[in-house]
C-alpha cells in the first residue's frame, strides 16, 4: 500500500469514527444549550481555529466568482440550514434514529453525482451496495422506529431534508471545489454558517438560559475540534481523492461507532441485530466498491 492510499485509509477511518460520535455529542450539549446557539457557538470555535492554521500556513482564501459560489453553496447547504435543522430535531427524536435517517444521505450523494458529475455515473455496484448498506442501518436501529415527542415527525422530516441538502452540497463541492484548500473553504462556510445560526438563535431561542456546564462546555468543544475542524477538513482532503459516493458510504459506518460508543459510555447492550446489521453493511461497502475490486482483480490476473 502506497503512502496515498495509507492517508487515504486513514482519513476514512477518522471521518467515520468521528462522525459516528458526534450523535451523542450533540445530545449531550442539547440538554443545556438551545440548538440553534449551540450549532452556531460550535462553528465559531471552529472556524477561529482554521483562521489561525491560514495565517500560519500562510494559504489565500480566494476570492473569485468559484469561488464565492463556493462559499455560499458551503454557508447554506452544509453548516447553517442542514446544522441547524440536525440540531433542532434531535431534540424530539432518538440519536439512533437520527443516525437512520441521515443514513439517505449517500442515496442522494449517488442521485446527484449521477445527475452532475460526468465521471461518477451510478452503476449496479454502487445501487446494489447503498441498498444494503441502508438495510443493514434499519436492523440496527428497528428498534428505534418511535417517536413520543410532541414534534417527533418534524424532527424526522429535519434530519432527512438535511441529509439531502448536504448531499447536494458534497457533490456541488467534488465538482467546483477542487482547486480551493479544505481549510479554506470549510473557514469560510463555518464562518458562514455560524453568523447565520448565532442570528437564528437571538430571534428564536432563549440564548440566556443556556446552561455551561461540563457537559456542554466538552460537547461544544469536542464538536467543534474534533468534529468540525479535524473531520470536515479530513473529508474535504479525501474528496478531491475519492469519488463523492464512496466517501458518502461512511455514514453507514458511523452509526454503528454510534452504538458501540453507546455501550461503552451508556452501558446499552448489544443486541444480534446490531451485528446482523453490521455484516449487511460492510457487505454494502464492499460491494459498492465491486467495480473497483473486481478491476484489480482483473488487473492483478
Amino acid at each position: 500500500m502506497n503512502q496515498e492510499r495509507t492517508r487515504v485509509v486513514a482519513g476514512l477511518c477518522v471521518v467515520s469514527f468521528v462522525w459516528g460520535s458526534t450523535w451523542l455529542a450533540i445530545k449531550i450539549g442539547l440538554q443545556s444549550v438551545p440548538p440553534f446557539f449551540a450549532a452556531g457557538v460550535r462553528f465559531v470555535i471552529a472556524s477561529a481555529v482554521l483562521y489561525a492554521i491560514l495565517r500560519l500556513r500562510n494559504i489565500v482564501v480566494p476570492w473569485s466568482a468559484d469561488a464565492r459560489r463556493l462559499y455560499l453553496t458551503l454557508i447554506f447547504l452544509s453548516y447553517s440550514i442542514p446544522f441547524g435543522i440536525v440540531y433542532w430535531g434531535q431534540q424530539y427524536i432518538p440519536s439512533g434514529l437520527s443516525s437512520i435517517l441521515f443514513a439517505a444521505y449517500p442515496l442522494w450523494v449517488a442521485l446527484f453525482s449521477h445527475l452532475l458529475l460526468a465521471n461518477e455515473r451510478a452503476n449496479v455496484f454502487k445501487i446494489i451496495g447503498i441498498v444494503l448498506g441502508f438495510s443493514g442501518i434499519y436492523i440496527i436501529f428497528s428498534g428505534d422506529i418511535h417517536w413520543s415527542q410532541e414534534y417527533g415527525f418534524l424532527g424526522m422530516c429535519a434530519v432527512l431534508l438535511s441529509a439531502t441538502m448536504q448531499g447536494i452540497s458534497v457533490v456541488l463541492t467534488k465538482k467546483y471545489g477542487q482547486p480551493i484548500s479544505p481549510f479554506a473553504m470549510n473557514h469560510v462556510g463555518m464562518l458562514g454558517g455560524a453568523v447565520l445560526l448565532l442570528l437564528a438563535a437571538m430571534i428564536l431561542e432563549p440564548i440566556g438560559s443556556a446552561v455551561w456546564d461540563g457537559a456542554a462546555i466538552g460537547s461544544i468543544l469536542y464538536l467543534s475540534l474534533v468534529g468540525s475542524v479535524i473531520v470536515f477538513v479530513t473529508y474535504h482532503w479525501l474528496l478531491k481523492r475519492v469519488q463523492a459516493v464512496y466517501l458518502s458510504l461512511t455514514s453507514f459506518i458511523n452509526p454503528i461507532i454510534a452504538v458501540i460508543l453507546g455501550a461503552i459510555i451508556l452501558d446499552e447492550a448489544l443486541s444480534p441485530r446490531v451485528f446482523l446489521g453490521a455484516g449487511l453493511v460492510l457487505g454494502g461497502i464492499l460491494v459498492a466498491n465491486g467495480k473497483k475490486v473486481y478491476a484489480r482483480i482483473r488487473e492483478a490476473v
